[in-house]
């Protein structure tokens, strides 16, 4: 009896022994997972951080909307940025949540000398693939500045600015369109003694493109039109003339096509066509005579791309074909190098170049103060700028994170520019720190540019991180050195962020940017400015901040002869709804 027992227990053993294995496959295998198919859309509506509405003499330059692109694009800056990654990424283990968004977001604040801050925001979601962003912004400031090289003697100063913007954007299931508009208003004065005592600057563009970014198409191709208005209200450069407002309209039109060799490489054709016209103030009513002439540029770009586990390769050529007005033909490099090595250490090197548009729109953003150019033949009559060109632009840097949170980056390099953007005193030749005079005038000459620099980050988790950033330059002038007295020889930003409370965020800054000497001509002082932001959470969506610049009283400028605004703090409320 016990045997046959005995017997029983063996044979059910073995059964099971045999079972174990299809059991242990059935238990390990799941449903085919269908993640890789899906279609994950990630959102940022807002970055509630504070803006720098105290420095309303810097201009951010208006950049024209472009559809948005899907596939992935290695950075290769060569120049300190306001933000560097800090660390490598890391493999990614946790279980993925669709974070909830609020679409509404509104930002009021106030300070000394009327610093103004105004922010509103939203982002309406007609379905998944349909949403519509509507943003309004205001800055600005109305007090009175100590004039450089005039002692004693004060300016009553103002300058807005306001933008709208409306972005609307339909995902088709392999075709993005976009479909999007744009107006800009600045409204500012300028100091005593112009022949024009206030200015200003209206802008509106109309944006429509398509994408189709299927990685697993042979081709891929982006095209996008633009219709882009710009009107500079006064732009006269002699006493008694009036109507002298010109409006330039700029009808542009981009595409580039990408065809996949294979996994690793690819081929690109991009064009873009600039027609600029213009109409107002563009001749002498007297003999007729044209200050302005519209005109047409081409700019092809072909290149090839490689991307691999160490490489990343762009070659190609930036080629530039003008008509009417500064009539060119121009060939420049188009070419990066990255070569990845012990995952985290990078060398890189470039050769670059092309064409710098001077439109209206860059001329804002470069110094709003400046008139026009005056046509020598016509004695105090204006014109365009003609276009920059970069002929080269040559640098080898390293970068690398050696731990986690900490990064920096080493680069130095040479560049070539013809026809530099430039701006000084009307009347150079008299002008002298005994004998002012503050009448700005673009004007241009051709650059050479010695650069070296460096950047590094370091950040612990969400606590704390601190950046830093150097970049020394040495430049060298043709034919008129004056105009290198604008231009930074060195260029200093430090940023210290500390999160200690869940609702307290606070930063701290630093920036110094030191001119170019020029002997016998006016000296800018450097930029000085220690600032700092803090914001509080009071309740979920409602919170508090406040920002003060140049905390220690400094007298310096960001234009020629136009002074920066002394110690002065803006707070206000934000929420989010």
């Amino acid at each position: 009896m016990n045997s046959m027992i005995r017997s029983f227990y063996i044979a059910g053993g073995l059964a099971l022994a045999a079972c174990l294995p299809t059991a242990l496959q059935a238990q390990t295998t799941h449903a085919k997972d269908t993640t890789m198919n899906r279609t994950v859309i990630v959102e940022q509506e807002y970055n509630p951080l504070i803006m720098d509405a105290s420095k309303v003499n810097v201009l951010p330059k208006v950049a024209e909307p472009t559809v948005s692109k899907k596939q992935v694009e290695y950075a290769t800056t060569f120049f300190p940025a306001t933000s560097v990654p800090a660390g490598l990424i890391n493999p990614y283990t946790g279980k993925e949540v669709q974070p909830s968004v609020t679409p509404g977001y509104v930002r009021a604040g106030y300070g000394n000398r009327g610093n103004l801050d105004v922010l509103a925001n939203y982002l309406f979601r007609f379905s998944k693939k349909d949403q519509l962003n509507v943003r309004f912004q205001m800055d600005g400031m109305d007090g009175r500045l100590e004039l450089p090289f005039l002692a004693d003697e004060k300016w009553s100063a103002f300058y807005y600015r306001t933008r709208a913007n409306v972005d609307y954007t339909h995902q088709f299931n392999k075709v993005d369109f976009n479909l999007a508009g744009n107006f800009g208003l600045s409204n500012f004065n300028f100091q005593p003694g112009n022949f024009n005592p206030k200015q200003k600057f209206t802008s509106g563009d109309v944006h429509a493109g398509v994408s189709f970014n299927d990685e697993t198409a042979p081709l891929r191709f982006n095209i996008e039109t633009n219709l882009l208005m710009y009107e500079r209200q006064h732009n006269a450069g002699e006493e008694g003339l009036t109507d002298t407002g010109i409006k330039e309209t700029i009808i542009r039109t981009r595409g580039d096509v990408t065809g996949a060799i294979d996994d690793q490489q690819m081929v690109t054709i991009a064009l873009e066509m600039n027609n600029l016209l213009y109409n107002g103030f563009t001749k002498n009513k007297d003999n007729g005579e044209k200050y302005f002439d519209n005109y047409t540029t081409l700019l092809l770009n072909p290149y090839y791309e490689l991307s691999n586990d160490n490489w990343r390769l762009h070659v190609g050529a930036n080629v530039d074909l003008s008509f009417g007005f500064d009539k060119t033909f121009r060939i420049s490099p188009d070419v990066t190098a990255q070569y990845v090595f012990a995952d985290s250490y990078v060398l890189y090197a470039k050769a670059t170049g092309g064409k710098l548009l001077n439109d209206f729109r860059r001329l804002e953003s470069y110094c709003p103060y400046s008139e026009l150019a005056q046509v020598p033949a016509a004695g105090g009559y204006v014109q365009r700028p003609l276009d920059t060109y970069e002929s080269f632009n040559g640098a080898l840097g390293f970068k690398a994170s050696p731990y986690t949170g900490i990064w920096f980056n080493l680069f130095g390099g040479y560049q070539i520019l013809k026809n530099d953007l430039s701006y000084g005193i009307a009347e150079a030749e008299e002008v002298s720190e005994a004998n002012p005079s503050f009448g700005l005038r673009f004007a241009q000459d051709h650059t050479e540019n010695l650069y070296v620099g460096g950047e590094v980050s370091f950040d612990y988790k969400d606590l704390f991180g601190l950046s830093a950033s150097y970049t020394y330059r040495k430049w060298d002038s043709k034919d008129n050195e004056t105009l290198l007295a604008v231009k930074p020889s060195g260029e200093l930003s430090v940023s210290l962020r500390v999160h200690p409370i869940t609702p307290l965020q606070i930063e701290v800054g630093y920036d110094y940017i030191e001119r170019e000497t020029v002997n016998d001509y006016l000296k800018m002082k450097a930029v000085n400015d220690l600032h700092a932001k803090a914001s509080y959470r009071i309740f979920k969506g409602i919170s508090a901040y406040v920002q003060a610049h140049n905390l220690l009283n400094k007298k310096y400028q960001y234009f020629l002869a136009y002074p920066a605004q002394g110690f002065n703090v803006l707070g206000g409320l934000s929420f989010r709804f």
